[in-house]
C-alpha cells in the first residue's frame, strides 16, 4: 500500500469521521476557548521534557509514595524512543495537516500556521507516554492531574487546527506503546524493586 493510499484507506479517514470530527472539535466556539487550546498546545510540548523530569524527580524524591522512583526511568527512555520513532515516522509519512488538506476557509487555525508532517501527533505522543509512564502506583491527585493534561493537550492540538483526530490518536497509541516496550525491557534487565533503590519519604 501506497503512503497516499493508506492516508486515503479507512484506517486513516475513519469512512468520513476523521475529517468530520475535527471539524466539529475546531469549529466549536466558546468564550476562551482558544485560549484554552494555545495553552495546552503550549504545556504540551515535548520540548518541555526536561521541566517534566525536573518536577516529577523533586515529587519522587520527596514523596516516593506520590510518584515512583523507577517509573522516572521509563519516562525517560520511553522519551527517548518515543523521538527516534518520530523523527523517521512524521517525514516519512509527511501527511498533510489540517489546513494544507483542507484550506484555509475550513480551519480555525490559533497560533502558527503548520502544514506537513501530521502524522502522529508528537504532543500527544508526549502526553500519553508522561501518563502512562508516571500514573502506575502514583498518587490520585498525581493520577488524575495527568489524565486531564494528556486529554486537554490532545484536544487543543485539534482545536488550534494542527492535527486531525487520527494524527492525535496515533500519536496516543505511539506514546502508550513506547512505554509498554521501555516496561518490558526494563523488568528483563533488571528486577523490578532494583530499578531504582527504595526511598524513604521524609515525613515519616
Amino acid at each position: 500500500m501506497t503512503l497516499t493510499a493508506l492516508r486515503d484507506s479507512w484506517l486513516y479517514q475513519w469512512h468520513g469521521a476523521n475529517e468530520a470530527l475535527f471539524l466539529w472539535l475546531n469549529h466549536a466556539q466558546w468564550p476562551g476557548k482558544d485560549a484554552l487550546a494555545a495553552a495546552g498546545t503550549f504545556i504540551g510540548d515535548h520540548r518541555w521534557f526536561p521541566v517534566y523530569l525536573a518536577v516529577a524527580l523533586t515529587i519522587a524524591y520527596r514523596k516516593p509514595a506520590w510518584i515512583k522512583p523507577d517509573r522516572l526511568l521509563v519516562f525517560v527512555w520511553s522519551y527517548l524512543l518515543s523521538w527516534l520513532i518520530i523523527a523517521q515516522l512524521k517525514p516519512a509519512l509527511d501527511f498533510p495537516r489540517p489546513l494544507s488538506a483542507l484550506g484555509e476557509s475550513w480551519v480555525h487555525v490559533v497560533g502558527r500556521p503548520e502544514l506537513h508532517h501530521s502524522f502522529p501527533s508528537g504532543h500527544s505522543t508526549f502526553v500519553f507516554l508522561l501518563l502512562f509512564s508516571l500514573s502506575p502506583g502514583a498518587a490520585m491527585p498525581i493520577r488524575w492531574g495527568l489524565i486531564g493534561l494528556a486529554f486537554w493537550v490532545a484536544w487543543s492540538r485539534i482545536a488550534v487546527g494542527a492535527h486531525f483526530p487520527a494524527d492525535v490518536l496515533g500519536g496516543a497509541l505511539l506514546g502508550i506503546f513506547c512505554v509498554m516496550v521501555v516496561t518490558s525491557v526494563l523488568h528483563l534487565v533488571c528486577p523490578r524493586d532494583d530499578i531504582l533503590p527504595p526511598t524513604r519519604d521524609p515525613q515519616e
